[in-house]
């Protein structure tokens, strides 16, 4: 029974509004140290993922160290769904772009709370990064098939379609 996801369902679930955990390496790799926390991300299919942070935070010093970093993006109600992706940082920009910025908020929030924290937030335009992954590696499994079988619906069907460098 197939649990990994299509290259199309794993690129439209990652585009979805899931926050998503991102992970990297300390600086001193050395120590084995790993950095995962909760963040808001934007990706559009066969795109580059983007996330937002302070430029003095520990996730952007520790992404400019290590030059890439994952995230894992899942749907936690049944059936449970997750897209995990690792690659190569492909640009660090300084400062932000108000409309992506706005796109980001109202991805997560509805649009009176996104209003007014945007507007409460002004400084982060000049306070925060743009860093920009290209998926290289790509992790999925959609539990949906398992959980129709136990509960009597009909699978799904498909095959997985290899793709080289995103399998």
């Amino acid at each position: 029974m197939p649990f990994t996801m299509s290259i199309a369902e794993r690129e439209a679930f990652l585009a979805g509004p899931h926050v998503g955990v991102l992970a990297v390496r300390d600086d001193d790799q050395s120590a084995g140290s790993l950095l995962a926390v909760p963040i808001w991300y934007s990706y559009r299919p066969g795109g580059i993922l983007t996330v937002l942070t302070g430029r003095d935070s520990a996730k952007a010093h520790r992404i400019r160290a290590a030059g890439r970093f994952a995230l894992c993006a899942q749907q936690e109600e049944p059936p449970c769904r997750y897209v995990s992706v690792e690659g190569p940082v492909v640009a660090i920009e300084d400062g932000i772009d108000p409309a992506e910025r706005a796109a980001m908020a109202h991805r997560y929030m509805p649009p009176d709370t996104a209003r007014a924290y945007l507007a409460a937030t002004t400084e982060q335009l000049t306070a925060d990064i743009a860093i920009r992954m290209r998926p290289e590696r790509w992790r999925s499994a959609d539990f949906a098939a398992v959980a129709a079988r136990f509960d009597g619906r009909s699978t799904r069907t498909g095959t997985e379609h290899p793709e080289p460098g995103r399998g």
